[in-house]
């Protein structure tokens, strides 16, 4: 495989500097034995750089020997074509390839519904005799198509041209054909695409699409897995299959054996496979694979991706998916081999005030043709975004188009179900290593520790633990003390503002004292780079793996793409990837060529709690012990299907080992809340276990130098009575940190572009926030959380009309494991009518995360009579009419969301209408 994908590489780019001489091909053959990817690829496979050249030398001459003859500049070799003219006849006319206009060229086929790259789109002459006798000269772009293996002219070779001709259909005349070269001898084939074998192909195609997107049955009671066509079972056909494993796994799980195959044949091919297994292994298989295809359904339809070609650039801009009418400026540049850096900004002068269409840096996007005409023409990632202009960096060069308006459209990351059913599939390994895991994650045996430090602390890293551990809360120390006895798993229980992170930063010292190898995960970039941020302070050497432009910048030279600059051979690069005691990346990252090698002593997994079983136990496979850190109070695994959510995917392997509470251990001294902020926490979740780390973080208060003078403006300039005002004064005081307002008037929801709103609330919200700045509160100190995005959107409509800059405004996953000294809490919903309010509300736990991010001052606005209808709030509003801390509003003028602005600060000094 390695082998093709180097021959293909030589092939491309000797087509693209139109140099097929054997000093050029040797040239790019040594180039590509030293590039960073396959050194790469050599390091999985265990193969030399030597090897790996003389298996290319076999290759070079055909290509060399074919150039000679089909590129021949001014006698190439002909190409007999056999194409159909009409239904009566055959002609049979001769083409040349005349010119590679282009390499691994991206083909969406929304027409086909096909998408595809082509190793090479070539240019050919056809001379074609009419009725008339005369010869005539065509041009037809063909796809080429490059094969490394055997010559056969197989069925599957021919029928992959065919496939590719259907794809140049989006974008040129029909080729009517393509092309087969087989790199070893140098032969061409050319492969007649006729009407029906294309026919037969996309039914194929279409048969295939309907099996996938029904891999769930859904009838009256709990959905099932579909049923696939019936295995082969035969022995010489299934030996070298990859997917024998996953095959049995299914036919067993899910099927049950196939009805005309010889039961000892299916008997044998399946215990070869699954033997081993008992009936809990394969219950946990089939019940998570089932959950993982039910999310992957919903995902699937909640994707947008198809509006891609479906809306016009203009429609999916004010839907905030895309950004349209676009030139690139300026050159394009080469960023590293494959990347290519573009720069676009508006066509119109008029329309380049400022770019729309919702886009942030890092985010995928793919580039098509503002018409629609030419999709999917690269892929890639935004980068430095303006108000005026945008840049990308893309996977092809589009320079060739530099008249052409484009559009960019957020391409939409899919559910990562090949990571899930991977994961889960080498779970039920035959190995070692997915042994030991099935007995702690699906058979549930209890971890074991040793039973003193002795045997694990060596003597010499005594000193250095004893000074890391200075400063730690006896909670912090017992958990430290807990992983090092620790043979299988610890979990550490990090409730909110207990220092997860410092926490995590010192484990990891204390471990590269010992002489430990740690592997540092977390689903997200940014969890696994705060906690790197941390360690850097402390000179601990790590290797971060990953995409540059995922990576915090303070955390770039430590990436593998800044540390492998100059590494050109195996020694070197092997010497990179062992040197580190510490290496980082995210759960999804464990593709990587360092684990076809690496084992570590530990793993050290940060927001456990919120990652699914399936993707939690890839970097596992990696490890000999693991530490899992979350807090199942908090955020759970996103789950969007709700049978999935139904059925326990929301169970994170975090919680699921739990229940062995000798691994355990609670951080639960905090140094982030107040004490009376803390109080909701402690009512809601924790039985008042919580605890302040000091007095001095118990009685902290929000600081606002003009409060004196905002009282005194309000008082001589508000319209108000001084009743009305009264409430308004006592939430400015820090000395009353929690506030809950209760809306006793018409202050309803709105449903619009498909989501929730409350624009009462939402003017309230910017009231309090007006006022907190006017007292001297810092904007960047104040966070303002909604459930619903929809809110959000008109809260910060409400920002930028009155220029507030620096407010963060978001939702509460957003806000997991960060903190502000404000925090401005919108419920929302607010209505008379009966019936589902929506599950955000109905979640303990996003509550929780919502009321515990604030440190000195906690605003919530919300409808009490609605409210009421959740259970956790009801607990909560309880817990809040018990310690003073609701204020009702009874008095507006109106329903009217300005009413709330005009009644409350009715005053120009104060600059506070909306």
């Amino acid at each position: 495989m390695l082998n093709g994908t180097i021959v293909h590489e030589v092939f491309q780019k000797a087509a693209m500097a139109k140099d097929f001489s054997m000093d050029k091909l040797s040239s790019l053959a040594d180039q590509a034995l030293h590039s960073p990817q396959h050194l790469g690829d050599m390091y999985t496979l265990g193969v030399t750089q030597e090897e790996m050249k003389q298996e290319l030398q076999d290759y070079l001459p055909s290509l060399t020997g074919w150039a000679n003859d089909y590129l021949h500049p001014s006698t190439p070799k002909p190409i007999p074509l056999k194409l159909w003219v009409n239904p009566t006849g055959v002609m049979e006319p001769r083409g040349c390839c005349y010119v590679l206009a282009d390499i691994e060229e991206n083909m969406w086929s929304p027409r086909s519904g096909l998408k595809g790259k082509i190793d090479v789109t070539t240019r050919v002459r056809v001379q074609r005799t009419g009725r008339d006798g005369r010869r005539r000269a065509q041009e037809r772009v063909m796809p080429l198509e490059l094969k490394t293996g055997k010559e056969t002219n197989s069925i599957e070779h021919r029928s992959q041209v065919i496939l590719y001709t259907l794809m140049v259909l989006e974008r040129h005349v029909d080729s009517e054909a393509g092309l087969l070269l087989y790199l070893k001898t140098g032969n061409l084939h050319p492969v007649v695409a006729g009407h029906m074998d294309r026919r037969e192909l996309l039914k194929l195609r279409n048969t295939l699409a309907h099996q996938v997107s029904n891999v769930v049955e859904t009838g009256a009671g709990r959905s099932r897995l579909s049923q696939l066509p019936e295995v082969l079972a035969n022995r010489q056909v299934c030996q070298y299959c990859p997917q024998k494993r996953n095959c049995a796994l299914y036919e067993r799980v899910v099927e049950g054996p196939p009805s005309d195959v010889p039961q000892d044949a299916v008997t044998d091919f399946l215990l070869e496979e699954t033997g081993h297994l008992t009936g809990p292994h394969l219950s946990y298989f089939s019940h998570w694979l089932l959950l993982c295809c039910l999310e992957s359904v919903t995902m699937e339809q909640k994707s947008s991706r198809r509006n891609v070609w479906l809306q016009s650039a203009d429609e999916r801009e004010k839907s905030g998916g895309a950004v349209g009418n676009l030139e690139i400026v300026g050159p394009v540049t080469v960023q590293s081999e494959g990347v290519f850096l573009h720069r676009f900004q508006r066509r119109t002068p008029t329309a380049r005030q400022e770019l729309g269409g919702g886009l942030a840096d890092g985010d995928r996007v793919v580039v098509s043709d503002q018409e629609g005409r030419l999709v999917g023409l690269a892929t890639g990632y935004m980068c430095n975004v303006t108000k005026t202009s945008v840049g990308c960096t893309l996977d092809r060069d589009l320079s060739k188009f530099s008249e052409a308006s484009f559009r960019l459209d957020h391409n939409e990351g899919v559910f990562g179900l090949s990571t899930h059913l991977t994961n889960l599939s080498r779970l039920m390994e035959n190995s070692p290593d997915s042994e030991r895991l099935r007995e702690l994650v699906v058979d549930l045996r209890p971890p074991q520790f040793i039973d003193n430090l002795s045997s694990v602390l060596p003597r010499e890293a005594k000193d250095a633990v004893a000074e890391i551990l200075k400063g730690l809360n006896k909670p912090q120390r017992q958990a430290m003390k807990k992983v090092l006895l620790s043979q299988d798993y610890t979990l550490i229980v990090g409730m909110p503002g207990t220092g997860k992170t410092t926490t995590i930063c010192t484990l990891v010292r204390i471990l590269h004292a010992c002489g430990f190898s740690v592997l540092l995960t977390s689903y997200t970039h940014s969890a696994v780079d705060n906690i790197l941020l941390k360690l850097k302070r402390f000179r601990v050497g790590f290797l971060r793996l990953g995409r540059g432009e995922k990576v915090h910048p303070e955390i770039l030279p430590y990436t593998e793409s800044e540390r492998r600059k100059g590494v050109d051979t195996l020694a070197a690069l092997d010497q990179l990837y062992s040197k580190e005691l510490v290496v980082a990346t995210t759960c999804m990252g464990t593709k990587h060529p360092i684990f076809t090698r690496r084992r570590f002593d530990f793993c050290i997994m940060d927001e456990a709690s919120q990652i699914s079983q399936p993707v939690c136990l890839g970097p596992l496979f990696y490890v000999k012990r693991f530490v899992l850190v979350g807090d199942h109070q908090q955020l759970p695994p996103i789950v969007q299907n709700q049978e999935a959510r139904s059925l326990g995917m929301d169970e994170s392997l975090f919680k699921r080992l739990e229940l062995h509470s000798e691994a355990v251990v609670h951080l639960n001294v905090q140094y982030r809340m107040n004490r009376p902020i803390m109080s909701l926490s402690n009512c809601l979740m924790y039985d008042g276990r919580l605890e302040c780390g000091s007095e001095r973080t118990a009685s902290a208060r929000l600081a606002l130098p003009f409060l004196v003078s905002v009282q005194s403006e309000l008082s001589s300039h508000c319209e108000a009575t001084p009743k009305d005002l009264a409430w308004v004064k006592a939430t400015l005081l820090p000395g009353n940190p929690v506030t809950c307002f209760v809306l006793q008037v018409p202050a309803y929801e709105t449903v619009e572009q498909g989501g929730v709103s409350n624009h009462t609330e939402a003017a309230l919200i910017h009231t309090l926030l007006s006022l907190l700045i006017k007292a001297g509160c810092k904007a960047s100190e104040v966070g303002i959380i909604a459930p619903y995005r929809q809110q959000l959107k008109s809260i910060s409509s409400l920002l930028q009309a009155t220029a507030f800059s620096g407010v963060e405004v978001n939702t509460v996953d957003k806000y997991q494991g960060r903190d502000k000294s404000v925090i401005l809490l919108s419920f929302v919903r607010s209505t008379q009518e009966e019936g589902n309010l929506g599950e955000l509300l109905k979640d303990w736990r996003r509550l929780n995360v919502a009321v515990t991010r604030a440190k000195h001052k906690l605003l919530m606005v919300g409808s009490a009579a609605t409210l009421r209808r959740y259970a956790p709030l009801e607990k909560l509003l309880n817990h809040l009419q018990q310690e003073n801390m609701i204020s009702f509003l009874c008095r507006l003028l109106s329903s009217d969301h300005h009413s709330v602005s005009r009644c409350l600060c009715h005053c120009d000094k104060c600059d506070l209408l909306c």
